[in-house]
């Protein structure tokens, strides 16, 4: 059980109800993002996923919810919050491990392991380039105390050979992301998430390879509503993000 009071907690839907997951009213609450984020994983049955700074663990559980027979496995600072993915993960019938860590000081039987695929959603902001929020479980969440190379890093060790890294972060910070791949990743896609057509994307999914060396791609922009403007309250997503948002779906590249 975690340190949240059941009164504190809401229990959202996901998929259009294919699984839902426990998290706080007043707090860091999963959206959109790591939704896409899951939906851009090219998993097969049987593979291992690790994701870093897991939350309640809304992308890992997305991906799971997608594809059948995967071995689980979160990193999670917030203890509160690892004791909500752990408790999620259950509740939906899935079997997930969850350590409790620092991804800079992560456990020896973690750093034994090797994965297909490692999945995070870093921080968006730098340390002090956002207003403070109130809730620390938010401030920890949107605000980082582990740079972005450190992530890439820590990605990266956790790799087994072909293994796929995705992140999905703010478009003003893929310069740091690609520096931190070099010599570590390669085979890197980009795809920009745009709000609109014609707008300029706000954030970006990142995939890169352990071993690869296909040429660097930039994807075209993945437009997530219809429209030049929002006109009207109601679902506005485009197929592509309606699919992976209501239907568990995955993104093509």
């Amino acid at each position: 059980m975690s340190g949240f009071a059941p009164e504190d907690l809401t229990q959202d839907a996901f998929l259009g109800g294919r699984f839902s997951i426990w998290q706080p009213k007043q707090g860091y609450r999963a959206g959109v993002d790591p939704v896409l984020l899951a939906a851009s994983v090219p998993a097969l049955p049987g593979q291992s996923v690790l994701e870093l700074g897991c939350g309640a663990g809304a992308a890992i559980l997305s991906l799971a919810a997608r594809v059948p027979d995967l071995a689980l496995v979160g990193l999670e600072l917030q203890p509160d919050y690892a004791d909500l993915a752990e408790r999620n993960a259950a509740a939906n019938g899935f079997a997930m491990t969850v350590y409790r860590a620092d991804l800079a000081q992560m456990p020896a039987e973690l750093r034994q392991r090797q994965f297909d695929h490692v999945i995070a959603n870093p921080p968006y902001y730098r340390e002090g380039a956002h207003s403070s929020a109130r809730d620390t479980g938010r401030q920890i969440a949107l605000g980082e105390r582990t740079p972005l190379s450190g992530w890439i890093e820590a990605a990266a060790r956790r790799l087994g050979p072909k293994g796929y890294l995705h992140v999905i972060q703010r478009a003003d910070r893929l310069p740091e992301l690609l520096a931190a791949c070099q010599g570590r990743l390669g085979s890197i896609a980009v795809l920009p998430l745009a709000a609109r057509q014609g707008r300029a994307p706000e954030t970006i999914i990142l995939r890169a390879r352990k071993g690869g060396r296909a040429a660097f791609r930039l994807l075209a922009p993945l437009v997530m509503h219809e429209g030049e403007s929002h006109r009207s309250d109601g679902d506005s997503y485009t197929m592509p993000v309606s699919r992976a948002l209501r239907c568990g779906a995955a993104l093509e590249w």
